[in-house]
């Protein structure tokens, strides 16, 4: 197998702690559509959460996961926007600043390790599309999921900024809708798509995080969508979590599984709920379920 469709993978802080069922299915699909997983050694957080505190620091852990991956000569494939712009933004960075390089450099050298810049980071949504292609995955599906009309939510940091992303459209994102019609299921539009989920507001106020969580539920409840398709660990956590917590408190009723797109693309590859860790979402996906189920018949 040629490096081409080898990675290895970032996992990250949040995604193996709190939304397992997210690396469980990626893990699952990638193995179906021929991507081998490496498993990194000794890595460290992005260092995404520590920007606010200590920009150096920042640096310093993004540039140490960036010169082990460069030891393997494997690129990294991430399943968390927030991962996937740092490492990708601090590669850029220390490339073009030569100064800045050599003082990150001086701190990696105290563990063996130096930073020169010879690989890139992608995140799973960008592997999808570039480097396994729509033709692949149309071909590798084998229980075509044309009994489900769902909607999108991408995410703010996916695709933000794109000077640093380099890959669609952040105003008005298509590949995530592509990635889902590839499935045959119909990903339908509605009002306020590119609106944050609300979770980076969580810290500032629930109240606020909440609404706008609200306000996206609304959004897709009024085009009749089954589901909602999430790529990002934080915004699934965000809708998964509390879409029970919003019906008790604004007396709504929506009843919209949150499921991560590998999940989607799993069913459309003849994998099962229990392989695609459906039993770790919290709002429930029977009524979907059996739709799938009735509508393969």
């Amino acid at each position: 197998m040629s490096n081409n469709n080898k990675y290895l993978i970032f996992l990250g802080c949040a995604v193996p702690y709190r939304v397992s069922s997210y690396e469980i299915s990626a893990r699952k699909v990638l193995a179906k559509l021929g991507v081998e997983l490496v498993e990194m050694p000794e890595f460290n957080c992005c260092g995404l959460p520590l920007d606010p505190v200590s920009h150096e620091m920042m640096l310093i852990l993004a540039a140490r996961n960036l010169a082990i991956a460069e030891q393997t000569g494997l690129n990294i494939l991430t399943l968390c926007p927030g991962c996937a712009g740092t490492l990708k933004k601090v590669n850029k960075t220390l490339k073009e600043d030569k100064v800045l390089r050599e003082k990150i450099n001086t701190h990696l050298k105290e563990s063996g390790l130096e930073f020169k810049g010879t690989t890139t980071t992608k995140h799973i949504m960008q592997v999808l599309i570039e480097d396994v292609g729509i033709d692949k995955i149309k071909k590798a599906v084998v229980k075509p999921l044309t009994m489900l009309q769902v909607a999108e939510h991408v995410g703010c940091h996916l695709l933000r900024p794109k000077s640093v992303i380099g890959f669609d459209d952040p105003e008005d994102p298509q590949t995530l809708k592509t990635l889902i019609e590839a499935t045959g299921a119909t990903c339908l539009d509605y009002i306020d798509e590119t609106e944050c989920c609300g979770a980076p507001s969580v810290g500032v106020s629930d109240k606020i995080a909440l609404q706008l969580a609200r306000d996206k539920l609304n959004h897709v409840k009024m085009v009749d969508a089954q589901a909602l398709i999430t790529i990002c660990a934080f915004c699934h956590i965000m809708f998964d979590t509390n879409e029970l917590r919003i019906e008790k408190m604004f007396s709504e009723t929506y009843g919209i599984p949150i499921l991560h797109y590998p999940q989607l693309l799993g069913l459309a590859l003849g994998l099962t709920p229990e392989e695609l860790a459906f039993n770790e979402l919290r709002v429930n996906t029977s009524k979907l379920l059996k739709q799938v189920n009735e509508g393969a018949k």
